[in-house]
């Protein structure tokens, strides 16, 4: 089977499940278009703010879909093959992935825009609320670690392509700084210029082209500023002093209006983003490539990693992701503006993701075995130079029909990749530290100015303490930080999964007391508490282990920390929903049914 019929095929199943088990959902869980949304009742232009469905998904797929959908299916596919993960994308986004962000922003809209952690105590008790708060802040932490030091490393060093054209890294982040400009400027126009959002999707947009095409020509190169003040300063150094940087503007970007910065970038970026997977879908339909990778490599990898739990805790995103859920229930719930969106922007933006996922994997699928890009394998630059590739096969396709002055650049396609890369992840960074933030206020009880900047520095610094660090491996020479922390990050997101769908649950038990609950959340539940749980004890067993080392790191002593907490915060909150579910039915002090007050636009 060729590559093009594998990718369609998947697209239509993933289509098909959009039209069939979406509209199941939304009458299991009674959505009425007619009920008034938190975005009109507590409407503020600050945090509320009513969008347009269209708008949403930009914003909601832009946050959501961040390194994850190309990061983990890339490792996965190395490591086991691409079938086993290609499989897991689509199983697991459509009946586990789908499932969870569309219930989770569900049982927020009808608790008041609240988030899951409201949900949980509601439904179950303050001390779940304060366990499910303390595993979620300490996910968004090392989700920013991972996040933050992987888009660093696209910042750096310089890429030479097969024709000898160079991409610089000081050209890539030239780009993102351009990028991040243009949303601003576009709030700004809307805002006090009255520009509307077609018009000014018309006017940005092209200028993310520009900026990826000007990146090149005016490289911020950071070694060099920093060689200025400190002479032995090197890539690494300037690795580091990006890695500083980007936490410095997560902070910023956390507290600012979202009217400014996040529904901007949310709006752009999400349609930039919408380009990069036609800009693969038009390579892999065009470029004629060919399946060079194995489909399975076996049950276990030679470093000793078993396909059960790893390959489900590496995808991640991919498949299914309990970040999602904070964004659904913390900033997205806040602005849905008919109850029945929910299936666009949950359900929908969950199957668009596993076709991000499904484009990624194909960028391993057309690598041979041996490839020099997969001895040590970066994901960024796999999915750069796999897009540049299908790209530049379509440019010959197309010059071999006729038009032989069409031409695709190898520089510019690769650029474009990159760029299209940190674009999915500086989302999701800035949200992560506005939702840390909304924790620290949470569990302070301090809503005010002193609290929304403790919670910001608390969420941006303490991933600081990590980033400065430098790793080794077990050959002795430095590792990848985003690389150490990606395994703990891919088993306490689908823990973080877990637990959504287990208060989800809860909630509609006690709610419904309707058999289906079991089935469409409660066993998802079960498979993802299963394999999150499997892979943390794997992981806590590996550091115990490394202690016993005369050269261990201090990280492994802090690694092994955050994995027991995992672990044992996760089983008080299962302790917790055991006795919530046997107790005697209380009722639900939020109403299950939308309120039949007619929603005004």
């Amino acid at each position: 089977m060729s590559m093009l019929a594998i990718v369609l095929i998947s697209a239509a199943i993933l289509t098909v499940a959009y039209w069939t088990y979406g509209p199941v959902l939304v009458r299991l869980l009674q959505l009425d278009p007619r009920a008034r949304t938190p975005a009109f009742e507590l409407q503020d232009d600050v945090d509320y703010a009513p969008l347009a469905p269209n708008e949403l998904l930009s914003q909601h797929f832009s946050a959501i879909a961040a390194a994850g959908p190309i990061v983990g299916p890339i490792l996965a596919g190395v490591m086991f093959g691409w079938l086993p993960a290609l499989i897991w994308i689509l199983v697991g986004s459509i009946l586990i992935g789908g499932v969870h962000d569309f219930t989770a922003l569900v049982a927020s809209i009808r608790h008041k825009a609240r988030s899951i952690a409201e949900v949980v105590r509601d439904h179950m008790s303050r001390r779940a609320f304060v366990l499910f708060l303390t595993f979620v802040w300490l996910a968004l932490v090392y989700i920013i670690v991972a996040f933050t030091d992987i888009t660093a490393a696209s910042f750096t060093g310089i890429q030479t392509l097969e024709n000898g054209e160079t991409v610089t890294g000081a050209g890539i982040a030239s780009s993102s700084l351009m990028y991040l400009a243009l949303p601003i400027i576009m709030g700004l126009a809307m805002r006090y210029g009255k520009m509307s959002v077609g018009v000014a999707t018309m006017v940005f947009l092209p200028l993310v082209g520009v900026s990826i095409w000007a990146g090149q020509y005016v490289p911020l190169d950071m070694t060099a500023i920093l060689k200025v003040f400190i002479p032995t300063a090197d890539d690494k150094t300037a690795h580091m002093a990006w890695d500083v940087l980007l936490l410095i503007y997560c902070c910023i970007a956390s507290v600012v209006p979202m009217w400014l910065l996040l529904q901007p970038r949310g709006h752009l970026g999400g349609y930039f983003l919408y380009v990069a997977l036609a800009a693969g879908a038009v390579g892999l339909v065009f470029g004629g490539a060919t399946i060079e990778y194995p489909a399975f490599n076996g049950w276990v990898t030679p470093k000793g990693d078993s396909l059960f739990p790893v390959l489900f805790i590496t995808i991640a995103c991919g498949a299914c992701s309990g970040f999602h859920s904070l964004i659904a229930s913390g900033t997205t719930s806040k602005q849905l503006r008919v109850e029945t969106d929910a299936r666009l922007i949950g359900y929908g933006a969950m199957l668009l993701e596993a076709m991000v996922a499904i484009v990624s994997l194909s960028c391993v699928m057309i690598l041979a075995k041996d490839a020099s890009l997969l001895k040590n394998p970066q994901p960024n630059l796999v999915y750069a130079q796999g897009i540049g590739s299908l790209l530049e096969k379509f440019a010959a396709t197309v010059r071999a029909a006729g038009w032989t002055n069409f031409n695709l650049s190898a520089q510019l396609t690769v650029s474009f990749a990159l760029m299209a890369f940190t674009t999915f992840v500086y989302d999701t960074l800035d949200v992560c530290t506005r939702l840390g933030r909304y924790i620290i206020q949470e569990l302070t009880g301090w809503h005010d100015a002193k609290g929304r900047w403790l919670g910001t520095l608390l969420t941006g610094g303490v991933p600081a303490f990590f980033v400065i660090q430098t790793i080794h491996g077990a050959d002795g020479k430095p590792q990848p930080l985003w690389r150490v922390f990606w395994a703990l990050f891919g088993a306490s997101n689908q823990l973080l999964a877990a637990l959504t769908l287990l208060g989800v649950t809860v909630w509609l038990w006690r709610t419904r007391r309707q058999v289906w609950v079991l089935f469409v959340t409660g066993i998802p539940t079960v498979w993802m508490y299963t394999m999150s749980t499997w892979a943390l004890i794997r992981m806590i067993n590996l550091n115990i282990k490394q202690i016993s080392d005369p050269n261990v790191q201090p990280i492994t002593y802090v690694l092994l920390g955050i994995s027991s907490l995992l672990v044992i915060l996760a089983l008080a909150m299962l302790v917790e929903a055991v006795i919530a579910l046997t107790a005697a039915d209380k009722g639900s002090s939020r109403p299950n049914a939308p309120s039949p007050v007619l929603a005004t636009t």
